[in-house]
């Protein structure tokens, strides 16, 4: 291990003095992002080398529409809304969904665990608040193509999934351009594969690096990033090689597909993005919530004067926003990135702030 970290080191030394000058990556992943700042990996890499946090966390890059939408649903009393833990605390114009918690609010483990709700309670409707990449989408799907067959009709979806490249590529062309590579995410490259990436080296020349989540494994991603970027090559790696492949998992792969269309939709800090959201099709639009009851889907205008698409672009570090640490607390969050266990505000508040000074 400590052989390991030394080679690591001295590739990344190397390459900070070969190049001469700051370089930026941008850690896609909100699981990196906790772990970079939990481990300290920021405090012993060289000045030269920039990490910036991206749009990772598919809470945090929930547009505040959803969140408000899922709010006004938590109020009928004939549904219930089945959500994952991360996110229960998401701050909305009229508190949170964690109000509402053991009444019409349930936390759930799993998309199977909404599926069992709406059988034990026959006389509501089950939502589920489906947020998520495509790590968690297959599970989605899983439950949609049950629920189908055992003609669960009180149950359905409210899908939040969103596709990883399309935001990349947002990025890129409008929004930050001042990135030198990126450390790609794991568990989305175990469905989608390394070579998804490929595109985002093609068409932006861009280095990208798949990774996996342990101290050892990111400096060894990061180090891969400097090896390539010294000596010109434009690629995409994965080094997180026991789990991921070039091709990904092609029969999670073909049921998105089967169950999954991709649409426009809309991103926290990003905008609109082209075919970035995935919808149910129209072969399983009984399940799909937004038909259901009519919802909202235009965009809503934050007033609260939190700046987390910034934080989610790459723009500022969390501590530019005057919210952080002062309005803006876990104990009182006012934006995503604040109360999801993958924001980086939160990570920065819980391991960096001390060594930041304003």
């Amino acid at each position: 291990m400590l052989r390991r970290i030394s080679i690591a080191h001295k590739l990344i030394d190397a390459a900070c003095e070969k190049l001469g000058r700051p370089f930026n990556i941008m850690e896609v992943c909100g699981t990196h992002t906790v772990a970079i700042f939990r481990n300290g990996v920021r405090t012993f890499i060289p000045q030269q080398m920039n990490l910036i946090s991206g749009p990772g966390c598919p809470v945090c890059v929930t547009d505040q529409r959803y969140i408000e939408n899922c709010l006004e649903m938590a109020q009928r009393d004939d549904c219930i809304i089945a959500t994952y833990g991360d996110m229960i605390r998401v701050p909305g114009t009229t508190g949170s969904l964690e109000k509402h918690r053991g009444t019409n609010v349930r936390v759930v483990f799993s998309a199977e665990d909404a599926l069992v709700l709406a059988k034990e309670n026959p006389n509501k409707t089950v939502i589920l608040l489906a947020v998520g990449f495509e790590t968690t989408a297959p599970a989605t799907a899983v439950v949609v193509k049950e629920a189908a067959e055992r003609g669960i009709e009180n149950f359905c979806v409210y899908s939040g999934h969103k596709l990883v490249i399309p935001a990349m590529r947002t990025l890129l062309s409008n929004k930050n351009n001042n990135i030198d590579a990126f450390l790609c995410p794991g568990h989305v490259s175990i469905i989608i594969g390394y070579g998804a990436f490929r595109e985002i080296v093609d068409d932006f020349g861009k280095v990208c690096v798949v990774a996996g989540f342990e101290p050892m494994q990111i400096i060894e991603g990061l180090a891969e990033i400097c090896r390539l970027l010294t000596e010109d090559k434009k690629e995409v790696v994965s080094i997180y090689t026991a789990v991921v492949t070039e091709k990904g998992n092609q029969k999670a792969q073909q049921l998105l597909s089967e169950v999954f269309d991709s649409a426009d939709g809309y991103w926290r800090g990003l905008g609109k993005i082209e075919k970035s959201s995935l919808v149910l099709k129209p072969k399983y639009e009984q399940f799909d919530a937004v038909k259901r009851f009519a919802i909202n889907e235009q965009p809503y205008k934050d007033k609260s004067g939190c700046r987390c698409g910034e934080v989610l672009c790459g723009l500022i570090e969390s501590p530019e926003c005057k919210l952080f640490g002062n309005a803006c607390t876990p104990q009182e969050p006012v934006g995503p990135c604040m109360v999801s266990g993958e924001g980086t505000c939160a990570a920065w508040y819980k391991y960096n702030r001390k060594r930041h000074t304003r």
